[in-house]
């Protein structure tokens, strides 16, 4: 098991980049595994679910969107670090 350097601080930004990481791809993981039981479940019973796009766009788009945020923030820590 891996020694950390200094106990965890929520206040840190470099902990708060990592949580807001963990985040996003605990999101992508979710939808990941949404949408392949959605797709899974509508092939097997061969029944067109029309709802079925619309949720997987529209939270593609939300999370498309999440990425986007968390990148932005990456990228104004690390110009305020340089």
């Amino acid at each position: 098991m891996p020694k950390l350097s200094k106990p965890p601080d929520p206040n840190d930004p470099e902990y708060q980049s990592l949580e807001r990481r963990v985040n996003f791809y605990l999101h992508l993981a979710i939808y990941s595994a949404c949408m392949t039981c959605m797709w899974f479940i509508q092939s097997i019973t061969e029944k067109v679910w029309i709802w079925s796009v619309w949720v997987a766009v529209i939270w593609a788009v939300l999370l498309l969107s999440h990425g986007i945020w968390v990148l932005s923030k990456e990228s104004k820590m690390q110009n305020v670090e340089n």
